[in-house]
């Protein structure tokens, strides 16, 4: 994947706001739906992009799947600065405190981590 499909990846406030999430833990496609309160077919579809354009990768774990940043050369800088730019601006700060309750409530999926295998 180049620098022009990562930038269309980031070219949605939705994406970025996954994005966002996923800068902090893997988490499930439901799990996503729940924090950012957007239908199962629209996450689906955003989180389909993001795999395309090569910033995230999938694990499939039973009946979930999950879903993490992906590696690359270019993509550790890349997520560092969206991790700086995501501090300063709406809506993004919401979304990590619901991530924050979600985690301490216990009432995001947990991957197992016996079966930490890569797929990209």
């Amino acid at each position: 994947m180049g620098l022009k499909d990562y930038f269309r990846g980031l070219s949605d406030a939705t994406r970025l706001r996954i994005i966002n999430l996923l800068l902090h833990e893997q988490l499930c496609g439901s799990d996503i739906q729940r924090l950012l309160g957007i239908t199962q077919p629209l996450i689906s579809r955003h989180l389909v992009y993001l795999k395309r354009s090569g910033l995230v990768v999938d694990r499939r774990e039973g009946f979930r799947v999950f879903y993490r940043l992906a590696e690359g050369n270019v993509l550790p800088g890349l997520f560092s600065f969206l991790r700086r730019a995501f501090r300063e601006q709406q809506p993004f700060g919401p979304d990590v405190a619901r991530l924050r309750v979600g985690r301490t409530r216990a009432g995001l999926a947990r991957p197992n981590a016996r079966r930490e295998t890569k797929k990209e």
